[in-house]
């Protein structure tokens, strides 16, 4: 017997839910892990860009360090002791000890405010580029006081190995050309030595000079052009040409030129001086050979055809809060110690100066 199906009529509700509202249902059942998964999206892209962020300013540091060090603007501490001198021809005659006290006192006082400027050889070697007065000051003190912690170091500026030789002789000679005590003999010996140098892409010491002091006014170049002929042709018998005034090489030059003779003379009279001799003396003869050229050498004056040039006393007083040294020569009397004396009241310093000359019988 065969069973009958019953049908049922089911009776939906008229405000049955709109097709919108099934769905934000599904999704608010579905709601903690599709958020979950959103933010775990959003973490990972923001760490992408912080760190794609982070390696770029990271590129743009290292390019930065870089560059700064391919001009000797990274400054470290280095051994003195792994400091070479041999590879630029110097244009500073070697400082004796007493041109270095002033540095030294400095120094010691308030510390070394321009770092000099090395090449870095590798190995933990490095050339001295700028910075020999420095060097040799900062050396002297590590001698003086064996104090190697504070001057077995000395603050340097590193330039990357492999620069060009004329670039590292560039900036030797930028930084001491601003200086007013470098003489044209000594510039005039640097470019002689330039040219000579096999190493170098100039054969004569014109282009030598042209290219070594390029930022020099013309004028100067001219004169160091002409200091460098005198010291070919007298340079050997010379033992103090960086003390020769600008006027008195030029004139003696021009008078090597005009007259006959007066070359083999004057060679014949440099090798009768003393081979220990101060350079007044080689001066005094070297006026005299110039031949009236006493308006020209500053501040010395000619007596009877010798040069005499003011005295000069230097001394040190030792005071509980450092060193002063002290200058003393004609009409003047200069006491250089680290203090700002404009600082000082002006009563002060006026009654300690009209102390200091009654002392004096001034």
């Amino acid at each position: 017997m065969s069973k009958k199906r019953r049908m049922f009529d089911i009776d939906l509700p008229e405000d049955d839910l709109e097709p919108q509202a099934v769905v934000e249902a599904g999704n608010a059942r579905r709601g903690p892990m599709a958020a979950a998964v959103r933010e775990n999206a959003e973490s990972l892209r923001g760490r992408a860009e912080q760190e794609q962020e982070i390696r770029a300013e990271n590129d743009r540091l290292a390019h930065e360090f870089v560059r700064l060090k391919k001009q000797g603007l990274i400054t470290d501490l280095v051994p003195v002791e792994a400091i070479s001198t041999d590879k630029l021809a110097r244009d500073r005659a070697m400082a004796g000890e007493d041109d270095l006290d002033d540095l030294k006192l400095s120094l010691a006082e308030i510390g070394l405010s321009n770092p000099i400027q090395l090449e870095h050889l590798g190995e933990g070697r490095y050339e001295l580029i700028q910075g020999f007065r420095r060097l040799s000051a900062w050396k002297a003190l590590l001698v003086e006081t064996g104090d190697s912690e504070r001057w077995g170091r000395i603050p340097a500026g590193i330039v990357a190995i492999g620069q060009p030789l004329e670039e590292l002789y560039r900036r030797m000679v930028d930084e001491n050309l601003v200086r007013k005590d470098i003489s044209f003999a000594e510039m005039a010996e640097l470019a002689r030595r330039y040219a000579a140098d096999p190493a170098t892409s100039v054969e004569d010491v014109d282009s030598a000079v042209g290219l070594l002091f390029r930022s020099a006014a013309k004028q100067k170049r001219s004169y160091i052009r002409a200091f460098a002929q005198l010291l070919d042709r007298i340079g050997e018998d010379l033992t103090h040409p960086q003390a020769m005034p600008r006027g008195l090489g030029l004139a003696l030059r021009k008078r090597l030129d005009e007259v006959p003779g007066v070359e083999a003379a004057l060679r014949s009279a440099l090798r009768s001086l003393p081979s220990v001799r101060t350079p007044d003396q080689e001066l005094a003869l070297l006026q005299r050979y110039a031949g009236g050229a006493s308006d020209q050498v500053g501040r010395e004056k000619s007596r009877g055809g010798a040069v005499e040039r003011p005295a000069r006393t230097t001394f040190r007083v030792e005071r509980p809060g450092g060193s002063a040294r002290c200058v003393a020569s004609d009409g003047r009397l200069e006491v250089r110690l680290g203090t700002d004396f404009s600082a000082k009241d002006r009563r002060v310093l006026e009654a300690a100066v009209a102390e200091l000359l009654a002392t004096l019988g001034e």
